[in-house]
């Protein structure tokens, strides 16, 4: 029996699924952070390693058993760049697990797979490589990959430079809409007082102490885009418009990858991945209509597996060399 390491990295956690060539999930291990950019080297190989320790922990393994485990693929946030894979080589070559941890390793270099987060994301979504994620969590990209192996990514450029239709944006979007209001720029919206409310103001004023005074960063700000779409659900018109606006915002990006991806008759999945899509103002069902009228064949679908168990799959392809791979981000 073959078994295979799936991991997933990103800025929150680190999770690590161990799996057997049957693709079935023998044990699951979460730690901390693993995007080395803004951790360091040490802190994301430390929290690899402890996902990895404490996935074949919660395992079931046989007294005086060994695991052989024979190939692994990290999908981390951030790796996209040929001098980012080298630092991942790096961080696998000085991967260190207790002694007493009952697997063995022994990966060939063609059985390492080191890519994206989104090419996991899109796997572990769809069950295989081919189609198309939109993800709209905290930040937002589009990655796809047709059945040639082509990939496209589009967005996915940061806080600063992208992100249209995330969390971030929708919350942003929120707040300053709230504060025009205030000024009388803005149409009468309820965002100014659900956002008074909610963090427990005096005065919407005080917001400018909230986000600069105390270094409110993109997480917290990202935070409060259930305010917005709970308030678009309730009808009212300045939230609808800014959910309205990232919707379109991530149909477009989507469009894009499917032009570069797919034909217009062709058969395939979009996978919706991400918090955004969960709320009350029907982000999903609009975003269906719109793609409708430009891939009538395609499949909207919700996530089937987490993007760990998309990396543990991708594992498998790499030990069985039975599928092509997704090339972002490069494997080794």
């Amino acid at each position: 029996m073959n078994y295979v390491f799936g991991i997933d990295g990103g800025g929150t956690k680190t999770t690590c699924i161990l799996m057997d060539e049957n693709s079935i999930v023998l044990g699951r291990g979460e730690a901390g952070a693993s995007n080395y950019q803004t951790l360091g080297i040490d802190s994301a190989k430390q929290s690899i390693q402890l996902a990895i320790e404490r996935a074949v922990t919660s395992a079931k393994i046989e007294a005086d058993s060994t695991l052989n485990i024979e190939a692994i693929c990290l999908g981390l946030a951030g790796v996209g760049r040929p001098k980012d894979i080298e630092i991942v080589q790096f961080v696998m070559q000085n991967l260190h697990l207790p002694k007493n941890l009952p697997v063995t390793r022994s990966f060939l270099p063609r059985n390492i797979v080191i890519c994206s987060d989104c090419a996991i994301a899109l796997v572990g979504a769809t069950g295989n490589p081919v189609g198309i994620a939109v993800i709209s969590g905290t930040g937002s990209i589009v990655f796809g990959q047709n059945r040639q192996g082509n990939t496209k990514r589009v967005g996915g450029w940061g806080y600063i430079l992208g992100d249209e239709g995330s969390g971030y944006d929708i919350a942003l979007s929120g707040l300053q809409a709230a504060l025009k209001f205030c000024d009388g720029r803005e149409e009468s919206t309820v965002l100014a007082q659900k956002f008074q409310q909610h963090l427990r103001l005096n005065n919407l004023e005080e917001l400018v102490d909230v986000v600069y005074r105390r270094g409110w960063g993109v997480t917290e700000i990202a935070a409060l885009a259930p305010i917005v779409d709970r308030a678009a659900a309730e009808g009212d018109r300045v939230a609808d418009g800014i959910i309205s606006r990232a919707v379109a915002e991530l149909t477009f990006s989507t469009k894009t990858a499917i032009s570069a991806l797919f034909s217009p008759r062709e058969e395939f999945e979009i996978a919706l991945v991400g918090g955004v899509w969960d709320g009350e103002a029907n982000c999903r069902g609009r975003f269906e209509s719109a793609i409708s009228a430009i891939a009538p064949n395609a499949k909207v679908i919700l996530p089937r597996s987490e993007p760990a168990f998309g990396a543990a799959l991708l594992a498998l392809n790499a030990l069985k060399n039975s599928a092509r791979l997704p090339t972002l981000g490069g494997a080794i």
